[in-house]
């Protein structure tokens, strides 16, 4: 029997694509071993190159003295160039050359601020902090110069790389200031002057990832290419209900398969789950395969508890019953009852959006290894810190002695912010005394995620003579993510109702929200938009259907709801606004208004000829502090089948610091939309959930997803918003109103594949 070889991708490239033919080698490439790829690449613990520089004022920070400047991407990287831009506003304020700095992939660590790579904040949250950072580098390298040359600092100034004095036309680069520079205390924040706008050589403009050249070439690094010698893989089977326990297992078979070593009983996690290793029985092997085969071979009988009652067809019709259920009221204005009880002409409508997987491309994997009472992780994670907490937490050991490396993420959306596969990965280390790498399988991946919440909502407004609304009340009812925090927990909290319901934006004098109570029984989770997804579904295929009703156009109507500009009063409702600062980031009615605006006239709105079994939709939501209006056209054949030729989307996100990598985001949006609103669901019998794969969670195919998206973003001075989650939320409604034209049925229920599309006979 041949002996079984771990082969890494890129390896496997090497070893079948040879010639321009295919040819399957004997030899292959090894995986490659952390540290000898990249600088990014280390296990001590986790000092930069940026902290070991000559001059080192800050944490983002670093030059050498042959001018290399170093500056740490302290977020994780899955697609969103985040590791690109922020180091880009670095380099800006220190008048850097961007052909001279290298990037610094920070482990996780306190001193950095908050990590956790979520919630399009990113720049948002670090936009001035790193904008200092550079600005305090500049600062003490100009002092350097001035004292130098005797000098008055003012007289100083910087081009790229270099220090200038004005006068006498003396130049130092620096590098040749670097030791000088390190010898001066760093300037305190008000003695530091930011460039001004006008000055600034990258921000607005942008660059190129900074990873492109090892992305496209096979050297950029993922959670699966972690290696280290003398490791095990392991491949866990974990109750296949949430909560479930082991009765018995049986090991006997799966220890006969080529490859595994052992097996070792992971135990269930305490309610709440929170980001703890979800238990069972893990198959250690020295390859994935044998590990994925041994696992096979495992006779388990399982205890499931109480959610082997759950049942999504049942569950369902819990979450209509209470959204047609007065519920707890989160936001009231005028009196909605008298307006409904003197109103002749009512409507009402439910709607329903269902538990969504995030599927990232690349499943969960992290390596880890206890050693000397610490361990070094090394995962694709969007959180080190909660890695730090969880695995701390786990082996009873101190956070600082938990050490993350981040990798490159093989995409999140949401998904590796939970860092319980990195705790089953420090767990087995520590109990099998060996580096292990846990690797999921696409299967554990649909079936053991956290999913974004199934959501039912229930719509009714009193409408005057013109059909526009003069009450409206709009409930919601969903499993909270809370839940994973406490078990108890059955009401939205405010950061997820805040996510397009209690900031319903709309000129309405009597308005009334509401939130209803309900239980989870499967992990809940953050999915890219999170609760903004069902919100905006339910708000803007309403405001649709009452456009119609109306016999209005329905971007017309959509505007005259909007208002006119004026900023939203939240006072006595609990709007955390994202967590920023309200009189920074108010809520601009007025903002929501321009896009729509615009975006009607870059679509041609009412201008393009359509054809047969086509039609367009419009919908604009604000999330995540960013404005969206998109338009979406479609055309449907007679048997159902939805194509997308054309996305519009305008954004006003504020300052935009990498406008191409922007845009690239909001044209991911409409892909991710797609997916979502096509095929995005999972259901559950007896517990169990139902999907596994792609072909029972489908995603959107090339010929599926939209063939021109095209993304206009807004001059804005106003501050920074998030970009990665905000293309979602408006493009699902304005795809389901545009099928309404095209076909005449409407879309109340996600995802489309539960509407029959096609030609009635």
């Amino acid at each position: 029997m041949s002996a079984i070889e771990n082969v890494s991708r890129r390896g496997f490239l090497k070893g079948v694509a040879t010639a321009g033919a295919l040819v399957l080698g004997a030899c292959y490439a090894p995986e490659i071993l952390w540290g000898q790829q990249s600088n990014d690449l280390r296990t001590d613990d986790g000092q930069t190159d940026a902290d070991k520089a000559t001059l080192h004022p800050n944490v983002f920070v670093g030059v050498e003295t042959d001018g290399t400047v170093w500056i740490v991407a302290h977020r994780s990287e899955m697609g969103t160039v985040i590791r690109t831009s922020l180091p880009l506003v670095v380099a800006d304020e220190l008048d850097a050359d961007w052909k001279r700095v290298k990037i610094d992939q920070a482990i996780g660590d306190p001193r950095y601020g908050d990590q956790n790579t979520d919630g399009s904040h990113s720049i948002r949250s670090f936009f001035d902090v790193v904008r200092f950072s550079g600005a305090t580098a500049r600062l003490m390298l100009i002092r350097a110069a001035a004292q130098q040359w005797g000098v008055p600092a003012s007289e100083c100034q910087t081009e790229i790389h270099t220090v200038v004095h004005s006068s006498s036309g003396r130049r130092l680069g620096y590098g040749e200031l670097a030791t000088a520079a390190s010898k001066l205390s760093v300037p305190k924040k008000d003695e530091v002057q930011l460039k001004p706008k006008s000055a600034w050589r990258y921000i607005g403009k942008g660059m190129t990832s900074y990873d492109l050249t090892d992305l496209v070439t096979g050297k950029a690094v993922y959670g699966m290419d972690a290696h280290l010698e003398g490791m095990l893989y392991a491949s866990i089977e974990h109750p296949p209900v949430l909560g479930g326990k082991i009765k018995t297992v049986d090991s006997a078979e799966a220890l006969k398969v080529a490859g595994v070593s052992r097996t070792v009983v992971v135990d269930p996690f305490k309610p709440p789950p929170a980001f703890q290793p979800l238990g069972g029985v893990a198959v250690l092997a020295n390859s994935t395969w044998a590990a994925f085969q041994g696992r096979k071979k495992l006779k388990i009988d399982w205890d499931n508890g109480p959610n082997e009652t759950y049942d999504s067809d049942q569950y369902k019709k819990e979450l209509q019953e209470g959204a047609r259920t007065p519920a707890k009221v989160i936001r009231s204005q005028g009196d909605v009852d008298k307006a409904f009880a003197s109103t002749a002409q009512t409507y009402e409508a439910d709607y329903y959006v269902p538990l969504l997987a995030h599927a990232p491309m690349e499943p969960m994997v992290a390596l880890a290894e206890f050693k000397d009472g610490k361990v070094h992780a090394w995962a694709p994670t969007q959180n080190p810190q909660a890695v730090q907490a969880i695995v701390s937490s786990e082996l009873g050991i101190r956070k600082e002695d938990v050490i993350c490396h981040v990798t490159l993420l093989g995409g999140g959306f949401g998904r590796k912010s939970k860092p319980d596969y990195v705790a089953e990965a420090a767990v087995l280390s520590h109990k099998v005394g060996r580096p292990v790498k846990v690797v999921w399988t696409r299967e554990d991946d649909i079936q053991f995620d956290y999913y974004n919440a199934v959501a039912a909502m229930y719509m009714k407004a009193a409408l005057d003579s013109k059909g526009k609304p003069v009450a409206w009340l709009q409930r919601s009812v969903f499993p909270p993510i809370t839940s994973i925090f406490d078990v108890n927990a059955v009401y939205g909290d405010p950061g997820h109702l805040q996510q397009g319901w209690t900031d319903m934006p709309y000129d309405i004098p009597n308005l009334r929200i509401e939130n209803g109570p309900v239980k989870a029984h499967v992990r809940i989770g953050w999915l890219r938009s999170v609760a903004n997804i069902y919100h905006a579904f339910a708000v803007q295929t309403f405001s649709d259907e009452l456009a119609h009703r109306a016999k209005r156009d329905p971007a017309d109507y959509l505007l005259d709801l909007i208002g006119q500009p004026r900023t939203l009063n939240f006072t006595g409702v609990d709007y955390p606004n994202y967590g920023a600062a309200y009189d920074t980031y108010p809520w601009e009615t007025g903002r929501l208004r321009r896009v729509t605006e615009m975006v009607v006239e870059k679509s041609g709105w009412g201008k393009r000829k359509l054809g047969k079994g086509a039609g367009v939709g419009i919908a604009a939501h604000r999330s995540f502090l960013t404005y969206v209006a998109t338009v979406v056209e479609v055309e449907v054949n007679d048997q159902g089948d939805v194509r997308i030729p054309r996305v519009d989307t305008v954004v006003d996100a504020g300052l935009v610091v990498n406008p191409e990598v922007t845009k690239a985001q909001f044209e991911g949006a409409a892909v991710f939309g797609t997916s979502v609103a096509r095929s995005g669901e999972i259901t559950a019998k007896n517990g169990v959930i139902e999907q596994s794969n792609f072909d029972t969670y489908p995603v959107a195919r090339i010929n599926e997803a939209p063939y021109q998206t095209n993304v206009y973003l807004v001059e804005s001075d106003a501050p920074p918003a998030g970009v990665g989650e905000p293309g979602v939320p408006p493009f699902i409604p304005a795809l389901c109103n545009a099928i309404y034209v095209a076909t005449g049925k409407r879309v109340r229920e996600l995802p489309l594949s539960r509407t029959d599309l096609g030609k009635q006979s």
